[in-house]
């Protein structure tokens, strides 16, 4: 059987994301799909809307075959990191091909931008250097160093966050020898981190979950621009639990973290640095939501995403060591499989280079110990005790979810 890879957060599954895995069937002719998902937290240093096992089934029910978890060290981090683990895992599940969404829509382009790159490193090392010094954050001058090199437009716009993933994808399968084939699919009317919806009925993310917050969680306000599975899946959610998680949930947890922590201690957090501990200090102890926070924190500086990761690994307690030992993936979590799926799994389970999860109880826990906390804290989000421990307890209880035909 032939599969392909996508990687993704489906922070909710939305029209977007069914088109992406429907045109990935398509273009690599693959007999399956598995998505490597990020877990309770996101790229962007905050919390999903719903927990992974919620946005497994959204995905399992939508047209993913296998759903795998992308861990806390590689899903909470910036672009080069979430890639390298992302890419690493698709190739340990033996994927001959894997498909993104891009801005650029044109997989020969990102090809050709990777190698002109490898050849002018120093100089473009070189230019990073000089805009940082000069003040800039470092994806602005990324992006400036990029346009200061490509005098003739012919590769891949490094500004747009999509065509950013793509490249890092492209860099880390040549890194680790991969012989997966890469695809890229424009992405459709909606870009990643537009506010608004579009006359379409393809939408962002960001803009579903900001209409949610804007109708207090009715989620028929984003019907349309939704599957129905994830429809089935927020409402059940909410009934559930009572809420859609989102940062002010946290917010108490966090001030109390960072008040009641020395500054030696918060300089120990993954990200912090520059003494940026002392601003976050003094922030918390004015500010009364976590809103009001990011903007006093908000510097020319520091992206609004860099700090909400600071902010993430400090509520997270997550210290510089421990996310240094995490250089690549050292086991597969099984989220969930349709049939096929598990057809798929029973052919190469024998092959896997990487030991396979399904278990919590049969896992290493100094492994997962990562994974584990960040389930631990995302259940404090739940604003009863007894959804606190219902949340926790999937964490330790939950089989892989498996959907039969």
């Amino acid at each position: 059987m032939k599969a392909a890879g996508v990687i993704v957060e489906y922070n909710p599954f939305h029209n977007g994301h069914f088109h992406h895995l429907s045109e990935t069937r398509k273009m690599t002719e693959a007999d399956l799909i598995i998505a490597v998902m990020s877990g309770n937290f996101l790229q962007r240093g905050e919390p999903a809307i719903v927990s992974k096992w919620s946005r497994a089934r959204m995905a399992l029910k939508s047209g993913a075959d296998i759903v795998i978890e992308l861990p806390y060290a590689f899903a909470t981090q910036h672009a080069e990191i979430f890639a390298s683990g992302s890419v690493a895992l698709l190739d340990s599940m033996k994927c001959s091909a894997f498909c993104f969404g891009s801005e650029s829509g044109d997989i020969a382009a990102f090809e050709k931008t990777v190698e002109y790159l490898q050849k002018h490193d120093q100089r473009y090392n070189a230019f990073v250097q000089e805009f940082v010094k000069m003040g800039m954050s470092y994806p602005s001058a990324l992006s400036k160093a990029f346009q200061s090199l490509d005098s003739d437009g012919s590769l891949v716009d490094l500004s747009l966050p999509n065509n950013i993933l793509g490249y890092h994808y492209i860099q880390a399968r040549n890194e680790i020898g991969s012989g997966m084939k890469a695809y890229t699919l424009a992405r459709k009317n909606a870009n990643y981190h537009d506010e608004h919806f579009s006359d379409e009925n393809i939408a962002s993310a960001t803009s579903i979950r900001k209409e949610l917050k804007k109708k207090e969680g009715k989620v028929e306000a984003v019907h349309s621009f939704i599957t129905e599975p994830t429809l089935d899946e927020l409402k059940d959610y909410q009934d559930t639990y009572g809420i859609l998680h989102d940062w002010e949930l946290y917010w108490n947890l966090l001030k109390f973290k960072i008040v009641s922590s020395s500054s030696e201690e918060l300089a120990r957090i993954y990200e912090m640095e520059e003494g940026i501990e002392n601003r976050f200090k003094n922030a918390a102890r004015s500010c009364s939501s976590f809103l009001e926070f990011m903007e006093t924190v908000k510097t020319k500086r520091y992206t609004w995403t860099r700090l909400q990761r600071m902010a993430l690994h400090i509520l997270t307690n997550t210290t510089k060591e421990e996310m240094d030992r995490n250089h690549a993936p050292e086991y597969i979590r099984l989220l969930g499989m349709t049939e096929t799926g598990r057809q798929y799994l029973n052919q190469i389970k024998k092959e896997l280079s990487l030991p396979l999860i399904s278990k919590l109880s049969s896992a290493d826990r100094n492994l997962i110990s990562l994974d584990v906390k960040a389930a631990e804290i995302f259940s404090l989000g739940a604003v009863e005790p007894g959804h606190q421990m219902k949340l926790l307890e999937q964490e330790f209880k939950q089989p892989p979810i498996y959907l039969k035909k």
